[in-house]
């Protein structure tokens, strides 16, 4: 394959089978709405109603986490529905629902949109409009933006398409406050910018898998060298946005340093990549780089409530 990666229509890729078998289990469901991406987005949503200025009775406050978890689940569905194909032909996914047959893609498609209904509706109920209307953004710009148009167009699939996976902090803020703050779009924006380094670590090492299934991420298309390059200036950009909720005074000290100490601790990872060599050194110094972003993410925003409570 050439540096422009040759995109595989959906027609021309071998299909996966079509029916579920009857063995297909509660688990087969509960894999369609993807929970591990689930248990962050489920996360960094609890953290936008903690955070947020104003209160929501606590029950509230659960359907509205639990609003944004299905959202979460329902477009993760409907990407599997949609990204069978794919799935199929790499091995990351091949063992996941669908593509191994186990459940039949109407089943997900069903579920995914029955849920996501379903969810917009809660959140509306429990909390506001503005929150539903974001969580209704989020779905759609997850399901139409990045899965349908962008995924196998463009490079810049991850960056264009992260913004899905960036509303959830302001979600959980409009849920309590029922507005969008300069705080909470600092925290959609810290989100954006962790993505493309997140998957392009992530891409590096499953090059091979993404140049088999015709998707044209980053290291697919330009090579590892501009990928890695593209990874440190994004780890830099994002090391002051990181500070934000500092600066801006929603939180203290403890949260700064906790950034601070973990943005370095990010670009040093970055700088490891770039200096490696794209053979196995590199693939592992890659896979650390992905596995350290999960850990980062997860610790700047378990310090915004800390700093909360500790520093009041």
């Amino acid at each position: 394959m050439s540096d422009t990666a040759q995109i595989l229509p959906r027609s021309f890729v071998a299909a996966p089978p079509t029916g579920a078998t009857p063995s297909a289990r509660v688990r087969d469901y509960v894999d369609l709405l993807k929970p591990r991406v689930m248990s962050l987005v489920v996360f960094t949503g609890l953290v936008g109603v903690v955070i947020a200025p104003g209160h929501l009775h606590p029950f509230a406050a659960a359907l509205a986490v639990l609003a944004i978890a299905l959202g979460s689940g329902a477009a993760g569905a409907i990407n599997m529905w949609y990204e069978r194909d794919l799935d199929a032909l790499m091995a990351r996914t091949r063992r996941r629902p669908l593509p191994a047959g186990r459940v039949a893609p109407d089943d997900a498609l069903g579920l995914g949109v029955l849920l996501s209904l379903f969810s917009v509706l809660l959140m509306a109920v429990a909390t506001n409009f503005v929150a539903a209307g974001l969580l209704v953004g989020a779905i759609l710009f997850y399901v139409f933006v990045y899965t349908v148009w962008l995924k196998r167009r463009t490079p810049q699939n991850i960056v264009i398409g992260g913004a899905a996976g960036a509303f959830p902090p302001m979600i959980g803020w409009a849920a309590v406050t029922g507005d969008v703050s300069t705080v909470s779009v600092a925290l959609f924006l810290l989100i954006f910018l962790w993505t493309p380094p997140h998957f392009w670590a992530l891409a590096l090492y499953r090059c091979d898998d993404y140049r088999r299934a015709g998707v044209p991420m980053l290291p697919v298309v330009v090579g590892a060298r501009e990928t890695k390059r593209q990874m440190l200036i994004y780890t830099v950009l994002l090391a002051p946005v990181a500070l934000v909720p500092t600066l801006l005074g929603t939180v203290g000290w403890l949260y700064g340093a906790v950034a601070l100490l973990l943005s370095l601790a990010f670009i040093g990872h970055a700088l490891r990549v770039w200096r490696t060599a794209d053979d196995e050194n590199g693939h592992s110094a890659a896979r650390r780089m992905f596995r350290f972003s999960l850990l980062y993410l997860a610790g700047l925003f378990a310090a915004l409530p800390v700093d909360r409570i500790v520093i009041g």
